[in-house]
């Protein structure tokens, strides 16, 4: 399946409504990555903000990726265009931005994502995601259409402005990330707090009035019902790095009581 109809297939079940499920990569391993995609999820986030690795290791990884049906996500370190152009080169069907603040913030990374006249995304023919001169012009048809642009919304500033970032023509999806978020507002982890739930409510708010998705990284995996009721279907739960962990440490904790 070549980038732009596996980007496009994602984005379609999206916009239709469907809940698509996603993991986070953090280790910059390719055979993690892998492992992930063959799992069943829908899609795959390569994590360039917080995750180990760069843009050499997050292109091995959009290779693994090619072999299992999951999508391939990345998450930048900002929205500067050539950080955008970089992985859209390599084939990333989609990715995310942290921290847009603002409408300003929100058009840079939708034109980043974007060829002109629609944004500033510079043509090259010669790489990954065009078959190395092959596939280009279809990919250039396609691709405004078919990549998904997701703007993350962690701060109290983005709240106050999230109307504003909604309403930005190219951006796809408003995702929340909440621990950022929660520590924003000086309640870390507390998600059930009224001031955490404000935020929620006004995100949604803008999100259903402009037309836009809405994402969250669960908080934990029991809370899926509750965010789909409120009208997440972008949704993470586990990351390589956590589930590694959290199982070698049971396992160890199991081996050691049973030598006890």
């Amino acid at each position: 399946m070549n980038t732009q109809t596996k980007a496009a297939q994602l984005k379609e079940r999206l916009l239709a409504g469907e809940t698509v499920l996603g993991c986070f990569l953090s280790l910059g391993s390719p055979l993690t990555a892998e492992l992930m995609g063959l799992a069943g999820y829908d899609w795959s986030l390569i994590d360039l903000e917080h995750g180990a690795g760069g843009e050499v290791e997050a292109l091995a990884q959009m290779q693994a990726l090619s072999a299992t049906s999951s999508a391939a996500i990345v998450r930048v370190e900002s929205n500067a265009r050539q950080r955008a152009h970089r992985v859209l080169d390599c084939g990333a069907h989609g990715v995310m931005f942290p921290r847009i603040d603002t409408e300003e913030d929100a058009r840079a990374a939708a034109a980043a994502m974007r060829y002109p006249p629609l944004g500033v995304r510079g043509v090259a023919f010669s790489n990954r995601v065009c078959e190395y001169g092959a596939n280009f012009r279809p990919y250039l048809e396609a691709s405004a259409t078919a990549l998904l642009t997701i703007v993350q919304i962690e701060t109290r500033t983005a709240v106050e402005n999230v109307d504003a970032i909604a309403a930005v023509d190219g951006v796809d999806v408003l995702f929340i990330g909440p621990s950022d978020l929660s520590h924003s507002y000086g309640v870390l982890g507390q998600f059930d707090h009224p001031e955490f739930s404000a935020a929620i409510a006004k995100t949604v708010e803008a999100a259903r009035r402009h037309g836009k998705a809405l994402g969250i990284l669960l908080p934990k995996p029991d809370d899926l019902e509750h965010y789909r009721s409120l009208g997440f279907h972008f949704i993470a739960s586990g990351s390589d790095a956590v589930l590694l962990n959290n199982a070698a440490r049971s396992l160890v904790h199991n081996l050691r009581t049973q030598l006890a």
